[in-house]
């Protein structure tokens, strides 16, 4: 069996799906990197809501799925930028998926870590109440029982007049925080409003105030996840970090590299990428638990292109090609996503989305993604 996807010229072309998925096996801790995937949510797909609606989530699915990360063996990063914070979940959604979310991982033994930002505000704040703001999500992340991930703010970048506000925020919150938190670094390609983000559009001294935050509360930083889409910038990044503090990468372009590391260290892993690729990206740590960088990288490095794909630009659209290949790959009955971000990626898209991830064996029922593709492209007039 073929089918015919249209190409980015307006054209079409035929595809032969791949016949079997790619066999991974599940349940093996991973032992040499601590890995995180950022998860989605499922939208509830018979809500009465519209774009400016709160968002109504299918919760039986959207555990479901994170009861599918957990059983390969990866951890849970919760509420992040791939749950569509601030692109459709707003803070009351939010706050629910991290309630719901921590029993959860607390029933099946699985890791979590939970995204702490400010979303609450809606319009101009002050610092104070930018501070009052993340001392709120922190507390309700503590009291769930999950690790706590410090999000970069929009609301903080708005407001903040230079580096010493942002050493101010970020020093009052380590300095309450009851366990090591993770820093989150996220760059304006993921979100336009964080420019600048602490307190400089120069990366080199927006680093240096980065690093200046950690360095004076080590024993209260588990981490820091970068995702600035710049290899050697982590690398440089991860060498300055204190002893003990690690580095996950958020890298959707390079992370085989990043993760397999060099002489002087490695990243481990916080991914909206390992979403799709759950399953192949579990696999493929535990080849390298074993010590056999060689078949990490020969497994996960053919993904790149998949990544590169559903993270091209405007990339903060990329969660509409997660959620998509979810749908393909069973996880889910539907293609739709909370705040109609369903429509934020084109067809051509779609369809070279689809090859690529066929083509990896990401599909535990190839037949049923050929089906649900066909589907799609007959919504749009394609007949096959």
């Amino acid at each position: 069996m073929t089918i015919q996807l249209p190409d980015f010229k307006g054209g079409f072309r035929t595809y032969e799906p791949r016949p079997e998925p790619l066999a991974v096996t599940s349940g093996a801790p991973l032992t040499s990197r601590t890995v995180f995937s950022a998860a989605h949510v499922v939208a509830d797909p018979y809500a009465d809501v519209s774009p400016d609606s709160a968002a109504a989530v299918d919760w039986d699915a959207t555990l479901a799925f994170r009861r599918h990360l957990w059983s390969h063996g990866l951890g849970v990063a919760e509420a992040m930028d791939t749950a569509q914070r601030g692109m459709g979940l707003d803070w009351a959604g939010a706050a629910e998926l991290i309630a719901r979310s921590a029993r959860e991982a607390k029933s099946v033994g699985g890791l979590i870590a939970c995204g702490v930002g400010t979303d609450q505000l809606t319009g101009p704040a002050s610092l104070d109440e930018v501070r009052a703001a993340y001392e709120e999500q922190l507390a309700l992340v503590e009291e769930s029982g999950a690790q706590a991930i410090l999000m970069a703010s929009r609301a903080l970048a708005a407001v903040a007049k230079g580096p010493e506000d942002y050493l101010e925020v970020y020093g009052h919150l380590l300095r309450q925080s009851a366990e090591p938190v993770i820093l989150h670094w996220l760059g304006p390609m993921f979100d336009p409003a964080l420019e600048g983000y602490w307190g400089s559009s120069d990366l080199d001294a927006a680093t240096d105030t980065f690093l200046e935050v950690i360095a004076a509360h080590p024993d209260k930083v588990d981490g820091i996840k970068v995702s600035l889409l710049e290899a050697q910038r982590e690398i440089d990044i991860r060498r300055r970090l204190p002893q003990g503090v690690r580095c996950y990468t958020g890298d959707d372009f390079n992370y085989p590299e990043l993760i397999a590391g060099d002489e002087k260290g490695f990243s481990h892993a916080l991914l909206g990428i390992f979403d799709p690729l759950g399953p192949l990206a579990a696999e493929a740590v535990r080849v390298l638990d074993t010590g056999n960088v060689g078949g990490f990288r020969e497994l996960l490095d053919p993904t790149v292109e998949l990544s590169r794909h559903l993270f091209q630009a405007p990339t903060r659209f990329y969660k509409t090609g997660v959620v998509f290949l979810a749908w393909l790959a069973g996880h889910q009955s539907h293609f739709t996503m909370v705040g109609g971000l369903q429509s934020a990626r084109s067809l051509p898209h779609f369809a070279r989305a689809y090859e690529l991830a066929d083509g990896l064996g990401l599909f535990p029922d190839p037949k049923l993604a050929e089906e649900r593709m066909k589907n799609l492209l007959a919504l749009y007039g394609v007949a096959q």
